[in-house]
């Protein structure tokens, strides 16, 4: 759809973000090459996971301009299936709590409720619209159901934010503040990792952590103090790692996206991993879609960003091409033969499609 700006100033703000888009990930494939190159490490995982966000992106993109609203109620559908079809997400062995299992779960179950509260927003038959969010409620129920507390946490904040996000006129603001929200979460595991939190909050937080995934911080960011620039390489954060070593069988990975890259990929990989996160909600700011869409999903993708800051939710294939999906879904522009329909129907709800300064 188009906003009051016309379809060409749509079309501009289209490319500029799918050029960043393009710059950035990009950019991450070439420093996990150089990086390994260095150090002999293994960068497969990270192009895969590249792949999959490019590739989910793509797919959502497409399929978002095609069928604005049954598109993404496909993939939240999807989404449940295969996390209560596939009850083994975590590719290695479970050490006490299922680290990479609960993650993975929480982080696909929150996707799919953005999924589901886009859909909600992007449709205007009141029936249509509440059965999208019982949906959603639904896949919170479903995240208690399996044992994931993080994710019925996480699917109950994206329900809610989706609801408030009607009454935000300014998307920037919005977008600003979920920012904010990745960075307080990423800051605050950095803090644990280096001791620097205070004693009794410290204690509080091991505890609901595991002093297992503590250590497993600690030396992520022991390896990242040693090799600041390039990191230790990528993929060997395993055969390094004191902890991961001593824990047998054990999966190699330190259960944080950005200590993880810290520790593999230096600095550059930490600034890049959060770029790619900045680049989708600059993405979510820069689309012609109403704003509460834009806003639901750029919920979702915070929630994830957490939940990945403090687990092992990226290690997974579905994640990551469910996140590029979603980014997909928020940002594709219906096309022509429904968007005037969709103009007048945002309209109506006093939404604003273009972003803000």
């Amino acid at each position: 759809m188009t906003s009051a700006a016309g379809p060409d100033e749509d079309s501009d703000r289209r490319n500029v973000s799918d050029a960043a888009g393009v710059v950035v990930l990009g950019a991450c494939a070439a420093w996990s090459l150089i990086s390994a190159a260095v150090h002999g490490g293994r960068p497969e995982g990270v192009l895969l996971a590249i792949l999959a966000v490019a590739a989910g992106y793509a797919a959502g993109r497409m399929s978002g301009a095609l069928l604005s609203v049954a598109a993404p109620c496909a993939g939240a559908l999807a989404g449940v299936g295969l996390t209560v079809g596939v009850p083994h997400l975590s590719p290695g062995p479970q050490i006490v709590d299922p680290l990479g299992h609960a993650g993975a779960t929480a982080a696909v179950l929150t996707l799919s409720a953005g999924a589901a509260c886009s859909a909600a927003w992007g449709t205007a038959v009141p029936a249509l619209r509440l059965g999208l969010r019982v949906l959603a409620a639904g896949i919170a129920v479903t995240a208690a159901v399996l044992g994931s507390t993080t994710g019925f946490v996480a699917c109950s904040a994206v329900l809610l934010c989706s609801l408030a996000a009607g009454h935000l006129r300014r998307r920037g603001v919005g977008i600003a503040g979920l920012a904010l929200a990745a960075a307080s979460v990423t800051g605050l595991t950095w803090a644990v990792a280096a001791s620097a939190v205070a004693d009794g909050l410290a204690a509080w937080l091991e505890a609901q952590l595991t002093p297992h995934r503590v250590e497993l911080w600690r030396d992520a960011l022991d390896m990242a103090g040693r090799e600041p620039a390039l990191g230790v390489g990528p993929g060997r954060f395993g055969e390094l790692s004191a902890t991961a070593g001593a824990t047998l069988p054990s999966d190699g990975k330190p259960h944080s996206a950005p200590l993880q890259q810290a520790a593999e990929q230096g600095v550059v990989g930490v600034l890049l991993l959060a770029a790619a996160f900045c680049w989708m909600l600059f993405a979510l700011w820069r689309t012609a879609r109403p704003t509460p869409v834009a806003l639901t999903a750029g919920t979702a993708l915070t929630a994830l960003a957490a939940i990945a800051a403090v687990g092992n939710a990226l290690s997974f294939t579905m994640v990551s091409v469910g996140a590029g999906l979603l980014a997909g879904l928020a940002t594709a522009r219906p096309i022509a033969g429904d968007s005037a329909q969709r103009e007048i129907a945002a309209r109506a709800r006093g939404d604003r499609s273009a972003p803000d300064a």
